[in-house]
């Protein structure tokens, strides 16, 4: 692989340094065109490559939940060995945020997400071969170090297509990929492991990704040089100011309260997420004694909702910037919309209607999207897009911890109680509580002041 950066000429970036007033609570927000009729709409294009990305990205990767029973019947591990697999793909995870963010940002998304989707790819079919814990542990690191590129990357490549004013949406549609994703596998998995067993499951899923690479590279070009591009709609993206040009090293984003912001919103936000995707079908199954078979409709039904949180979280952040707000104000009431839908999910253990709980848990994960779209989106706010892929990347190793955390903390609780009481209380509160140090660590969403060069 040639290490060579990809064309950042005229490629939006977020200003290094915008004037205080952009994001002051009672000024207008940074200002950006309103899109002219017949301006064009190929980087909607490239959003829905994004989203079909982040499809794949979560068929792959919910496979082993949904076959949580079937695998430790067949392969004979218990609900701690379970939580240490889920943690070694937290932990390549966590490895593979900050190296693929890093990759990103030197060679570019279009080869840096050719070889992402590869590399998953291929961990995914690979499932197909283990026979044992150990060796599932094995694949799923080998998963988490290349999913780990999809959002660093997705992000990234949002900053470069879109003026800021439709950032939130974007992130919201290409993220309801990952909903789809999770719609898409409780649906088909099942059926595949009844007729040709668990493994084929693993092989056929995990070959999707090479479709979608060859979309990619015939489709995505950067921004200055893509042909199928209108000046009309290069000049309304590239519209709004840019920093001057430059690498911003890694270690720089350290030092900087708004690195921390988003780092500790991952870290206190991403591991309820984990929780939903990994551990869901095994609670349905333990509350409700919902099979293989019939636990297809509650997880649809889980992720129908989260899929529209993940559009509407967007595109409420968007609407309120069109109507004036600033990008903080704007962003903000959002997350805190957002995170007051999660409060409600500690009922769900508490219910003896299915419907019930599948209506809390949905209400949870829609919320947690739309949290986690304008939370994405607050990293365009604050650092210029050559710092983006960085940025994504640490904030992602950190809600990767905070995954790893989680699944341990799980397998032990459920060990012991056999009980999510405990897991969806501390869910409940999370997200206020992230909100409220995010605010405190950047209340006016300023930019960050980077050195670059």
């Amino acid at each position: 692989m040639v290490m060579k950066s990809e064309p950042t000429t005229g490629v939006v970036e977020v200003p290094a340094e915008v004037p205080r007033r952009a994001h002051a609570g009672a000024a207008a927000p940074h200002a950006a065109p309103q899109a002219a009729a017949g301006v064009g709409g190929y980087r909607w294009v490239i959003c829905a490559l994004l989203f079909t990305a982040a499809t794949i990205n979560y068929v792959d990767r919910q496979v082993l939940g949904v076959l949580k029973t079937t695998l430790q019947k067949d392969l004979g591990y218990n609900d701690i060995d379970y939580g240490n697999i889920v943690t070694s793909f937290q932990a390549a995870y966590a490895i593979g945020m900050v190296t693929m963010g890093r990759l990103m940002d030197r060679i570019g998304t279009r080869r840096g997400f050719s070889f992402a989707v590869g590399f998953w790819s291929l961990a995914a079919a690979a499932h197909a071969l283990v026979g044992s814990a150990g060796g599932l542990s094995a694949a799923r690191f080998a998963l988490g170090v290349g999913e780990a590129g999809l959002f660093p990357g997705a992000i990234k490549t949002i900053a470069e297509w879109f003026p800021r004013k439709e950032r939130a949406l974007a992130t919201g549609l290409f993220n309801s990929g990952t909903n789809i994703g999770a719609i898409v596998c409780p649906l088909v998995v099942p059926w595949i492991a009844v007729a040709w067993g668990w493994r084929a499951a693993f092989a056929l899923t995990g070959a999707l990704g090479a479709l979608w690479i060859i979309a990619w590279m015939i489709l995505y070009r950067p921004l200055a040089e893509n042909p199928r591009v209108s000046e009309a709609e290069r000049a309304y993206i590239t519209s709004e100011p840019s920093p001057p040009a430059g690498k911003v090293g890694w270690l720089e984003l350290l030092p900087h309260r708004q690195t921390w912001a988003f780092a500790i919103g991952k870290f206190m936000t991403d591991p309820f997420w984990w929780l939903y995707l990994f551990w869901v079908p095994d609670f349905l199954n333990r509350k409700h004694g919902l099979n293989l078979l019939q636990i297809g409709p509650p997880l649809v039904t889980i992720y129908l909702l989260s899929d529209v949180g993940s559009i509407a979280g967007g595109w409420f952040s968007s609407m309120l910037m069109r109507r004036g707000w600033t990008a903080n104000a704007a962003r903000k009431t959002a997350m805190l919309v957002c995170a007051l839908g999660v409060a409600p999910v500690f009922l769900a253990t508490r219910t003896d209607s299915l419907w019930v709980a599948v209506l809390l848990l949905g209400l949870a994960t829609a919320a947690h999207q739309g949290f986690s779209a304008n939370l994405f989106t607050l990293t365009t706010d604050m650092f210029p897009s050559q710092a983006v892929g960085s940025a994504v990347g640490f904030g992602g190793m950190a809600g990767a911890i905070g995954g790893m955390l989680i699944a341990q903390i799980a397998g032990r609780v459920l060990q012991v109680t056999g009980s999510y009481s405990t897991l969806f209380i501390m869910a409940a509160s999370a997200y206020l509580m992230a909100l409220a140090i995010i605010h405190a660590l950047v209340p006016r969403l300023e930019a960050a002041r980077l050195r670059q060069g």
